[in-house]
């Protein structure tokens, strides 16, 4: 069977310095002493990948609460039962620490029959003995603070995993719940996510209440940089014809260990018959072989006389199921590479689920969100011996003849480039803006190419310990106030997931001919982040948008650096691939300038790859179901273009024309016009 088209979207080298794995002398890893060392803190958020060590930090935090800081008990929450076996018993004196972390069988309701709302009474009974740590779901403490109130939970730990389930959206219970814990002020809250943003765009927190959290962050790039085997993952989006079992094998290797997710019934890559699904995957890998009594794994014999072992979660028979799930949960295989081969889920396998030698995370259609789509590429990103390659694949129906089903193969499109160019900044080193000024210098613990620092050049430096990129950039405005400082320097991935996510700016940016790039860097970009942040000044919001606008855009035109490949696959040749493309994008400007940075598109390289891989005719098809939704300037973007007029004005001395051949300028005059003609139009109405 041939090979689909690709498009080359990520791909990703790192060291193996091996130091994520390290300990010190308290048995912790670099995460876990980082997050240790804010273990005072009364409200501690944790943002950190997959496989860093959360559960445990958090282990460590907790008993030093319970211990040292006064507080009676420990509430951990998850998201669902199958987490909470992240918290059972460690005995973390055997590897430096001075207590062990132990949860009474009775007190982890993950494993207590019922449901939720069942269990809200051994809530209370824990809450009014003397036993140290509850483990619980979210929908269980929810039910529970409903019917005692946030006062029970006075003077005790909360510590709420996979935080991303919150919303500062006032229909989301938890969310609810938390505010109303804070505003309290008698509990410590611990909060710990691998993705802290919501595919629905809706805010984590309020702004105020995420202003008292202390934030320790781990990055993707730390994480993977210092891992002993894994060393290149590569994230990829294939466009596909027909049913999608039938060209399963074009990007499956039955000889990787991966996880399939078949898509969701609802959904246009669905046959509706999911169990029919899984049988014609089982038939395109080889001969069926029945099943392992012991583990429920489905046995399959391939063309090259393989047996390989697939285990089926997609089945809803609960005698089946269960088995297979128990099989794929046992811990005395956690370290066995061939236990098992194939996982195939529908809902299952995603937040949370522990495989590590899982090598290919396969997905049809686009799941519900991003951070979905962040939480099953992390089932890829385990270091494992001898696994040295991981990578995650979305495979997604072509667009066919019918409007309805052209639009929603559009806007699939639109969300896996979407988590594409999300997840390139998730990966990458951070970047450190600062503007370019005389008086700067060479900061200790850089490296600034083979010249060095130079004064009367643009400067980019990399420290290769804290996966750091520095850089300065002509006309840079700098957040003053301290909040604005923690958005530019931890919180930018937050920004451009809005950003990214927002499906008329992608539309525009990708397939809208006359679209100037400033209005996406400057009017979409500002508009989000004044809604984002309408508590913060102009000053700062502006500091805000222009690093976000700087940290996308620069990675954008870093993959066109000839180190990212020289046949034009975009695939890096070595780990410094971005710190070179960054570094010769910036020499090869007359001058880095935030100005020179708004006038780039931030999706003309997503668009180049599309163009590469996509039918003329095909993306024609895109292009006129674009433009058939193109709407006139609306009053918002007429507003902010009037601003940006009056500063153009400040700078030039006049105001933008609309007969300008620079086409922003000319659409900050069509801005200030559009105004014009609404206001004279309005008073009109009054004068009659």
């Amino acid at each position: 069977m041939s090979k689909l088209p690709s498009i080359p979207s990520v791909s990703v080298n790192y060291e193996q310095k091996g130091t994520s794995a390290k300990s010190n002398e308290l048995g912790m890893r670099p995460m876990q002493e980082r997050a240790y060392q804010k273990r005072g803190e009364q409200y501690l958020l944790i943002k950190s990948p997959p496989a860093s060590g959360k559960s445990r930090a958090l282990m460590f935090i907790a008993l030093d609460k319970l211990e040292n800081q006064g507080m009676k008990q420990a509430v951990i929450i998850v998201p669902e039962k199958s987490i909470g076996s992240s918290f059972q018993d460690e005995p973390l004196t055997k590897f430096g620490f001075w207590a062990d972390w132990t949860v009474e069988p009775m007190w982890n309701l993950c494993n207590a029959p019922g449901g939720d709302d069942g269990k809200v009474n051994s809530v209370k009974s824990f809450l009014d003995g003397d036993s140290k740590i509850l483990v619980c779901t979210h929908a269980t403490f929810r039910f529970a603070v409903d019917k005692f109130g946030v006062e029970a939970f006075d003077d005790r730990l909360v510590a709420i995993d996979e935080f991303h389930h919150v919303s500062a959206n006032p229909d989301n219970k938890l969310g609810g719940h938390l505010a109303d814990l804070m505003g309290r002020d008698k509990a410590h809250v611990v909060a710990m996510t691998g993705s802290y943003f919501r595919g629905d765009t809706e805010a984590v927190l309020h702004p105020d209440d995420e202003a008292k959290f202390d934030t320790v962050v781990y990055t993707y790039y730390e994480q993977l940089n210092g891992y002993e085997y894994l060393k290149q993952l590569d994230i990829g989006y294939y466009f596909y014809s027909g049913p999608y079992s039938d060209e399963m094998l074009a990007v499956l290797d039955p000889n990787e260990k991966t996880i399939v997710h078949i898509p969701n019934v609802n959904s246009r890559e669905s046959t509706k018959d999911k169990i029919r699904e899984v049988e014609h995957i089982l038939e395109e890998l080889g001969d069926w072989q029945g099943t392992d009594p012991a583990t429920g794994f489905q046995l399959v014999k391939t063309a090259e006389g393989k047996i390989l072992k697939i285990a089926d979660l997609v089945d809803d028979d609960p005698s089946k199921r269960d088995r297979v799930s128990a099989s794929l949960k046992d811990s005395t295989q956690k370290n066995n590479r061939d236990h098992v081969d194939i996982i195939i889920a529908l809902g299952m396998a995603k937040e949370g689920f522990d495989w590590i030698w899982c090598e290919h995370a396969l997905t049809v259609g686009y799941r519900s969100s991003l951070t979905e789509i962040v939480q099953i590429i992390g089932r890829a990103t385990r270091d494992a011996p001898d696994k040295r390659k991981a990578r995650f694949t979305n495979l997604i129906a072509e667009p066919d003849a019918t409007e309805g089903a052209v639009v929603e193969a559009v806007n699939d499109t639109l969300k896996a480039i979407a988590a594409s160019l999300l997840m390139e900044q998730v990966l990458a080193p951070r970047f450190e803006f600062r503007p370019k000024r005389p008086s700067n210098g060479p900061t200790e613990g850089y490296d600034y190419g083979e010249d060095g620092y130079q004064k009367d050049k643009p400067n980019v430096g990399f420290n290769g310990e804290t996966g750091k990129i520095q850089l300065e950039i002509n006309g840079l405005v700098e957040p003053k106030s301290e909040q604005a400082q923690r958005i530019c320097k931890d919180d930018l991935n937050e920004v451009i997931t809005a950003f990214v996510q927002d499906k008329n700016t992608v539309e525009r940016g990708l397939f809208d001919e006359e679209v100037v790039p400033e209005e996406l860097t400057q009017v979409r970009m500002g508009k989000i982040i004044k809604e984002k942040y309408p508590d913060l000044d102009g000053d700062d919001q502006e500091a805000i948008r222009q690093h976000a606008v700087a940290a996308l855009n620069l990675i954008q035109k870093a993959k066109k650096n000839p180190a990212s490949g020289d046949d034009g696959d975009d695939t890096p040749s070595s780990n410094t691939a971005l710190i070179d493309g960054v570094r010769k994008f910036a020499m090869d400007v007359k001058g880095l300038d935030i100005d020179l940075i708004d006038q780039i598109n931030p999706f003309g390289e997503a668009y180049a790859i599309l163009a590469k891989t996509m039918s003329e005719e095909r993306l024609k098809r895109i292009k006129e179901v674009i433009e058939a939704k193109k709407v006139s300037m609306s009053l918002d973007e007429a507003r902010e273009l009037s601003k940006r007029a009056l500063k153009f004005k400040q700078e030039k001395g006049r105001l933008p024309a609309l007969t300008a051949a620079d086409p922003w300028e000319k659409k900050m005059a069509e801005g200030v016009a559009y105004l014009q003609r609404v206001a004279k139009e309005a008073k009109e109405e009054q004068d009659a």
